[in-house]
C-alpha cells in the first residue's frame, strides 16, 4: 500500500482520503502518543474527516484536543511537546483532501509514516472501551499569532511605512497572516481573506496564472509588497511593487542569505533541496555559510542530519527550505508561510525589496513536466543513471534524489520522479535554459518509451 506521499496523505475524498481512512490512520496513530491535537483548514470535507481522526484516536485510548480551523503551521506549533494531525489537502483542488502527522512541531519522517502504513494495512483493534477518550478543545490562533509576530520581531525593521497585499485565496492565511502583519505595524490590504473550501477565488495553488488579477491589484493598489498564500498557508509567493511575481528561489535566496548573515555560530548550514537554484549557494557562500541538499518533502530530516552529524556545537541550521515552502528553525521545525509572510515584511521595511533582490544573480530558470506512469519511474529513473551522465560528460553527477548534473559553468539541472503525480520533473538553470531543458527532455521522454 503507498498511503504517504512526499507530502503526508493526499487524494481524491470519494475515492481515497475517506472517512474510513481518517478513522483508520487516527487509530494507526494513536498507538504512538498519549495525546494528539486535531486540526484543520476550510475546505467542505474537512470537518468531517477531523471527526474521523478523532474517533480513530479517542478509540485508541489517547487524549484528543481539537483546535478547530487553522492553517497547518498553527497544527504544527500546538503539536510541541505532543503529537498532531491536520486534515487539509493544502494547495490540491476542493476535490481532495488529505492528512498530515506531526509530532512536536515536526512532520513524521519515513519510518514513522511506514509503521503507519503497516497498521492501517493490517488493522489495529480498539482499545477497552473503558479507556476511550472524550475530546477537549483548545484556541490556538491568537497564541500562535503572537508567537510569529515575536519572532519577526528580531528581524529587519518595523513596516509602518509598509503597505502590504495579501491574496488569502480563500484559503486558511485569512485567519492569519493579515493579522500578525498588522501586529507588527504594516498597513495590510488582505483580499480574498474569507474562509471557502470551494475556492471560488481562484485555485488554491498560487500560481502565476491564478494570481493574475492579485499581480495587477498590486501593481495598481501601490502596495509595496505583495504576498499570496495556498490552501492551509504553508506556502508564500511574493510579488514586487510592480505586480510581477519574485521568483520562489530568489526569495529563497534572500532569507537563506539573511539567517546565515545574523547566525551566531561559525558554521551556519541552509537545507535545501535538489530542485533548488544555485543562486542559493551562492549567496549562503557569500554570507558565510553552506549549503546542505535533501529530497523533496524531508527538509526535516535534513536538519535533523545536519544535528545528528555534528559533534561540534558551532554548526547550526540557520534556515531550511524548498520553494515555496521555509522552515524558520529558530521559530519552529514546520514549514511557515505566516512566518515568511511577516519576516520578509521586515527585511523590505529595513532595505527595501529590489536592493536585497540585487545582490542575486537571477539565471534563467525551467521546470517541465514530462509523463510518465508510475509504475515505469523506476525503471525510467535506473535508465537516466546511465544515461544522462553520458550525454552529458563534462558535467559532476549525483544521483542521491533523482540524477542532478552540474556543468563546468555553474548550470544544473536535476531529473527527479514526482511524488504525487504521474510525471518525470525536469528542473534546469542555464544561461541557455531553454537548449539544456530540450536536450535533456529528450533524453526522458525516450526513456519513459523504452520503458513500455
Amino acid at each position: 500500500m503507498e498511503l504517504f506521499g512526499t507530502a503526508g496523505i493526499r487524494g481524491r475524498v470519494d475515492e481515497r482520503v475517506t472517512p474510513e481512512l481518517a478513522l483508520s490512520v487516527g487509530r494507526a496513530a494513536g498507538q504512538d502518543g498519549s495525546e494528539f491535537v486535531v486540526g484543520h483548514d476550510g475546505r467542505v470535507t474537512s470537518p468531517a474527516l477531523a471527526d474521523a481522526v478523532a474517533s480513530g484516536l479517542a478509540s485508541a485510548g489517547v487524549r484528543v484536543v481539537r483546535i478547530g480551523q487553522v492553517p497547518t503551521p498553527a497544527l504544527a506549533y500546538a503539536s510541541r511537546g505532543r503529537r498532531g494531525v491536520m486534515v487539509t489537502a493544502s494547495h490540491n483542488p476542493p476535490t481532495d483532501n488529505g492528512l498530515k502527522l506531526f509530532v512536536d512541531g515536526q512532520e513524521y519522517g519515513d519510518d514513522a509514516e511506514a509503521t503507519i502504513t503497516d497498521r492501517v494495512e493490517t488493522g489495529v483493534d480498539s482499545a477497552p472501551w473503558a479507556d476511550w477518550s472524550d475530546a477537549r478543545t483548545e484556541t490556538v490562533l491568537p497564541g500562535y499569532r503572537a508567537a510569529v509576530a515575536d519572532y519577526a520581531r528580531e528581524h529587519g525593521a518595523d513596516p509602518d511605512r509598509l503597505t502590504v497585499a495579501v491574496d488569502c485565496g480563500n484559503g486558511m492565511a485569512g485567519t492569519a497572516t493579515p493579522q500578525v502583519l498588522r501586529a507588527l505595524g504594516a498597513d495590510v490590504v488582505a483580499t480574498e481573506a474569507n474562509v471557502d473550501g470551494h475556492f471560488p477565488a481562484r485555485g488554491s495553488k498560487p500560481t502565476p496564472e491564478t494570481l493574475g488579477q492579485f499581480c495587477a491589484f498590486v501593481a495598481e493598489s501601490g502596495a509595496d509588497l505583495g504576498v499570496a498564500h495556498d490552501g492551509d498557508a504553508d506556502r508564500i509567493v511574493i510579488v514586487d511593487d510592480g505586480g510581477d511575481i519574485v521568483h520562489e528561489d530568489t526569495v529563497l535566496a534572500m532569507l537563506a542569505e539573511h539567517y546565515t548573515r545574523a547566525a551566531t555560530v561559525d558554521d551556519p548550514v541552509v537545507v535545501t533541496t535538489p530542485n533548488a537554484s544555485g543562486r542559493i549557494d551562492e549567496r549562503v557562500t557569500a554570507a558565510g555559510g553552506r549549503v546542505e541538499r535533501v529530497r523533496l518533502g524531508a527538509l526535516h530530516e535534513g536538519i535533523a542530519r545536519v544535528n545528528r552529524t555534528s559533534d561540534d556545537a558551532l554548526t547550526e541550521v540557520v534556515f531550511a527550505a524548498e520553494p515555496w515552502k521555509h522552515v524558520h528553525p529558530a521559530f519552529g521545525g514546520w514549514i511557515d508561510g505566516v512566518a515568511s509572510a511577516a519576516v520578509l515584511a521586515r527585511l523590505v521595511a529595513a532595505e527595501g525589496l529590489e536592493r536585497r533582490r540585487a545582490a542575486i544573480t537571477e539565471r534563467p530558470y525551467r521546470k517541465v513536466s514530462v509523463d510518465c506512469p508510475d509504475h515505469r519511474k523506476p525503471a525510467v529513473m535506473a535508465d537516466l543513471e546511465g544515461t544522462l551522465p553520458a550525454q552529458f560528460p563534462e558535467s559532476e553527477v549525483a544521483t542521491d534524489h533523482g540524477v542532478r548534473l552540474v556543468f563546468p559553468d555553474d548550470a544544473w539541472v536535476l531529473v527527479r520522479p514526482s511524488g504525487t503525480e504521474p510525471y518525470v520533473r525536469l528542473y534546469a538553470e542555464s544561461d541557455d535554459v531553454d537548449a539544456l531543458t530540450e536536450q535533456v527532455r529528450e533524453v526522458v521522454e525516450s526513456a519513459v518509451e523504452s520503458a513500455e
